[in-house]
């Protein structure tokens, strides 16, 4: 029983095609986690990028997140050619989805956020160790940023403040290689399948949390689905390690609560807590504004879902993704607890999993090209994935790439004051675009009427 997977990608400029069928569920690539708006500068000083083209000067410092469900992230950025677009959406994600994955100095970076501010809050202690006299939080942030470019981005990159800048070099210098730190919470996998009637999974729970909640289907009730442990005992709470199943009754498989067509069916699990997110972890947004790099957190909501799919009989598939930066593209995780092969096309090419067998499928894609592609079944099955592959840090940073991104305007409290008119990057104004294309759009006109004039000053021939 085979299935077709309709794909469309198109590059950041374009706008998304509609591939794929109207009924499919969509399913953006987070491995769980939090889920957060970035509000944007809170406390930053100057630093000056020195590139082929001249200097440039940009505010650096620290960002502000607000989480979904509750709770606050301080960030750093580590992808500084790309703007932040304003109260773009953040999701926790493996180094591996971001342009950290393929960065061997990754470690280092980490390895700064734990040693320098906002970790350490002790600025006199700081500033001695950096040999910087005194420090404010402003020179802090805007130090501990200009060494997180250095490794994150490789630029030549200096601190405006001589403190900032004592303080940048020491930690450039001191920073070792620490691993990636874990997730705050995820399920694995994220998906599931199998036959009605018994236990399908199990799903293993990953948290730094002391505890999570378990949330079953939403008409669990009359549906009679269960979240189980291994002996069918019905949960409501687990914690790190704890294995969930999905409980199907044997007569769930026509359930109209359920059923996706064709005598298939599907329901999905939640986990939350709240726990702080360790330091380190990245935060990608599918908007393409800039990813950043936890520095602090609060106390946070956090979650995660995975889904359970089954049917009576033929090929049973459960497929999530992720995206996969060191090979450029979107894993696509396709397993198949049927008894007959699932059968595929991604990108012109057919993929066939096993009865029984686990297989994972890369589409390969163009840096900052979005992507929208659904994978059919049998038994109605479907299920779509949308997002844009993020991976690498631009090349150069110009003005004209600062000034048509809209980004978050700079806060006044707790930072610097109203910026200079040649900052960029991080920083600068929202209406910064406007004003440009106003410029532009004058200067058009403005030819436009030189060249009338010039036409009627002609003598007739």
């Amino acid at each position: 029983m085979a299935a077709a997977a309709t794909v469309s990608g198109l590059v950041a400029a374009g706008a998304l095609s509609g591939a794929g069928t109207a009924a499919a569920d969509e399913a953006p690539q987070t491995q769980g986690g939090a889920t957060a708006t970035i509000n944007g500068l809170k406390t930053y000083g100057e630093a000056v990028i020195h590139e082929d083209g001249g200097d440039q000067r940009v505010e650096a410092g620290l960002f502000e997140m607000s989480v979904d469900g509750g709770g606050t992230l301080q960030t750093y950025c580590v992808d500084l050619h790309n703007p932040t677009q304003r109260d773009a959406r953040y999701q926790e994600t493996p180094w591996t989805g971001t342009s950290l994955g393929a960065n061997q100095d990754a470690g280092r970076i980490r390895w700064i956020l734990q040693n320098s501010y906002p970790q350490v809050n002790d600025l006199a202690a700081l500033a001695r160790r950096a040999g910087a006299g005194t420090l404010t939080e402003q020179d802090a942030a805007a130090g501990t940023q200009v060494a997180i470019w250095r490794y994150s981005d490789h630029v030549k990159v200096d601190a405006v403040d001589p403190q900032a800048e004592k303080l940048a070099d020491y930690l450039q210098k001191s920073a070792g290689g620490l691993g990636e730190p874990r997730a705050s919470l995820t399920l694995d996998p994220p998906a599931v399948s199998g036959r009605p009637g018994g236990l399908l999974g199990p799903v293993t729970v990953h948290t730094n949390a002391a505890g999570v909640t378990v949330t079953p289907p939403a008409d669990a009730s009359t549906s009679g689905v269960r979240i189980t442990d291994k002996n069918g005992k019905a949960i409501t709470s687990a914690k790190d390690g704890s294995r969930l199943y999905f409980d199907i009754p044997e007569d769930t498989a026509t359930s109209p609560a359920h059923a996706f067509g064709g005598g298939g069916s599907t329901a999905q699990l939640t986990v939350q807590a709240s726990t702080t997110v360790p330091v380190g972890r990245a935060f990608a947004s599918d908007s393409r504004s800039q990813t950043q790099i936890l520095a602090g957190s609060s106390e946070s909501t956090v979650s995660a879902t995975a889904t359970a799919t089954w049917a009576a009989e033929g090929a049973i598939p459960a497929v999530s993704a992720r995206r996969n930066c060191a090979k450029s593209g979107v894993d696509i995780i396709a397993a198949n607890q049927g008894d007959q092969p699932f059968t595929f096309e991604l990108m012109g090419a057919e993929h066939t999993i096993p009865a029984g067998a686990v297989r994972t499928v890369t589409i390969p894609l163009q840096e900052d090209q979005a992507y929208d592609f659904t994978i059919t079944g049998p038994h109605g099955f479907s299920q779509r994935f949308t997002g844009v592959l993020d991976c690498k840090t631009q090349g150069a940073i110009t003005t004209q790439t600062a000034r048509i991104h809209n980004e978050p305007s700079p806060a006044t409290v707790g930072g610097s004051t109203a910026p200079d008119t040649d900052l960029a990057a991080t920083g600068g104004s929202a209406i910064t675009p406007l004003i440009a294309g106003v410029a532009i759009g004058f200067v058009v006109i403005g030819g436009a009427v030189l060249v009338l004039l010039r036409k009627r000053e002609q003598p007739e021939g």
